[in-house]
């Protein structure tokens, strides 16, 4: 069984950024791909970025530019960096783990960027 557990939200002005973090337990973590989704007020959910075993990055137009996935394979840690932060920006973001036709979540935690 895989758990991810987020962490690092919280209120951050415009402009400014936040680190998250997903740490995963199981065997699988290293080798699978990863990613962050987000939930704003309202809104579906909506895809934010990937990284996959190798390292190889996507993200959404919306961010690129902005943040940056990263993960340490040794930790079973992906991190979400994200600067110049925007009120759009607001959500609760999801870690996911993709197992073949199986995705894994984490509880989400809460960004808010306001001033």
């Amino acid at each position: 069984q895989v758990q991810l557990v987020e962490s690092g939200g919280g209120l951050v002005q415009p402009g400014g950024s936040l680190r998250l973090s997903c740490a995963t337990s199981g065997s699988i973590a290293s080798i699978r791909p990863m990613g962050w989704y987000r939930q704003a007020p309202g809104k579906e959910r909506e895809w934010v970025a990937r990284i996959t075993s190798g390292g190889s990055t996507t993200y959404a137009d919306s961010v690129k530019g902005r943040f940056t996935i990263s993960r340490d394979s040794a930790r079973n840690t992906v991190y979400l960096q994200m600067d110049t932060l925007k009120p759009e920006d607001t959500a609760v973001y999801y870690c996911y783990l993709n197992y073949y036709s199986v995705t894994y979540w984490g509880q989400g935690t809460q960004v808010t960027v306001s001033s």
